[in-house]
């Protein structure tokens, strides 16, 4: 539910002309990008740590999405302005990427259960599905939701309220459907901004707000899974798997994907290594240690100490990078 709120609140600060700008190379790295990212990851903890195929994939999986919180929080809160798609591009992959990484690490915690490597089209057409039906729903939902914020007349306090139900009902209602709740509730807070008029201000500004309660408690519960002094023991495993992930996966997923779409190199290198760790990889490492099979906390240890170290090396040094290579905008005139 936290996962849920932060994405709609990430919707909700996301025009509709942030999508129409930079809807297909976004769309690119939500999906083939993470599968290129976990691959890359995956191959490498084989070659280098001497993991199983199948447990190399899983860690690649789990840490092959970036996070929106991460993203949005980099981006707006700290307030880089940035020239071009760029901004637009890494707020929309980032808020649309978590359907394929979590479809991906089901998969490979099956795989990984079951010791065999056996992949067929099936797994295909239940990813169209979950994705089909996550896109329609949320778009239904978001102008249904706006349709009826904007035809009640209630006490002003209760229209937020009334977004914030909305909008959970819908992100429970596509799960059920077998559909991605993540991308359903992303695009309805997109289309919720679009279309709303009435008591616009007050339902933004009490999702933003909500949006940094729901970080701060996610963080906090996942916080209490780690155990610190376990953490030394998968420091250098984890260590290599972060190298790989941001000097060389990531990268190069980058590079393949927006090659058709003009973006200049220095813009591919810095989006290439924007490519933030949050709470998602944190979240989805729950998933195999608490399945059955042979994936111990030890797993999740190292997650952790790769979404640090992401958010340490990455996050800190993104407005530097910016500038390094002359990617910020111009100051608006008159502000």
């Amino acid at each position: 539910m936290a996962l849920a709120i932060i994405l709609f609140d990430g919707g909700l600060s996301t025009s509709v002309h942030t999508i129409k700008v930079a809807w297909g190379p976004a769309l690119v790295l939500a999906t083939v990008g993470v599968l290129i990212t976990a691959g890359i990851v995956g191959v490498s903890a084989v070659w280098l740590l001497d993991m199983s195929l199948p447990h190399g994939l899983l860690l690649g999986s789990v840490v092959a999405s970036t996070d929106a919180a991460a993203v949005f929080m980099l981006l707006q809160q700290r307030a880089i302005e940035l020239r071009g798609r760029i901004a637009e591009t890494l707020e929309v992959e980032s808020g649309i990427n978590d359907p394929m990484a979590i479809f991906l690490t089901i998969v490979c915690v099956d795989l990984v259960q079951k010791g065999n490597a056996q992949v067929t089209w099936s797994i295909a057409l239940d990813l169209a599905y979950q994705f089909g039906i996550g896109a329609a729903a949320g778009c239904l939902g978001g102008i249904g939701l706006a349709w009826l914020i904007n035809r009640l007349t209630l006490a002003l306090g209760l229209y937020s309220v009334l977004a914030l139900s909305g909008a959970l009902i819908l992100f429970g209602g596509t799960q059920w459907l077998g559909g991605s709740g993540f991308l359903a509730i992303y695009l309805a807070g997109i289309l919720l901004k679009h279309y709303q008029h009435q008591a616009e201000q007050q339902v933004h500004g009490f999702h933003d707000g909500l949006a940094w309660l729901s970080q701060i408690v996610l963080f906090l519960m996942l916080g209490l899974l780690v155990t610190p002094r376990y953490l030394d023991m998968e420091l250098a495993i984890a260590s290599v798997i972060a190298a790989v992930l941001m000097l060389i996966a990531r990268p190069l997923a980058v590079l393949v994907c927006l090659a058709p779409f003009s973006f200049t190199l220095r813009e591919q290198l810095f989006i290439g290594w924007m490519g933030l760790r949050g709470a998602v990889p944190i979240f989805l490492a729950i998933i195999p240690v608490m399945s059955p099979g042979p994936i111990t906390i030890e797993f999740f240890d190292t997650v952790f100490i790769v979404v640090v170290t992401s958010l340490i090396f990455q996050g800190w040094s993104g407005g530097w990078l910016a500038k390094r290579l002359g990617l910020e905008a111009p100051p608006s005139s008159g502000t």
